[in-house]
């Protein structure tokens, strides 16, 4: 198993659920999700510090997406590459220095 799919299975699949379909109106589909094969620093933000992407509509779902600044850049790097090219999705890959990059800068 890879690092972004045991951080997914460890993380994310109570809200997103093993095949990342979500919960209708309590937890959001990551399937061809624009938040999720769009742009990587967006993702990365959302992700780690929680700064709510401007292609996600807002008031959608009553839930807050938790946090994940614990991650380490090639941890988080992993997970958003897994979640990119898994269940359908067809993004390309999130590298260390990306997301780096992206927790550096001011969202």
């Amino acid at each position: 198993m890879t690092t972004g799919a045991r951080l997914y299975e460890s993380n994310c699949i109570a809200c997103h659920q093993q095949d990342a379909a979500g919960i209708p109106g309590v937890y959001p589909s990551l399937v061809e999700s624009p938040v999720v094969i769009g742009d990587p620093k967006s993702l990365t933000l959302w992700v780690v510090k929680g700064v709510r992407p401007a292609a996600l509509p807002a008031g959608r779902y009553a839930t807050l997406m938790p946090q994940f600044g614990w991650l380490k850049p090639d941890e988080a790097a992993a997970l958003l590459t897994y979640v990119r090219s898994s269940f359908g999705n067809h993004a390309p890959a999130v590298d260390t220095e990306t997301v780096a990059r992206a927790l550096d800068e001011p969202p």
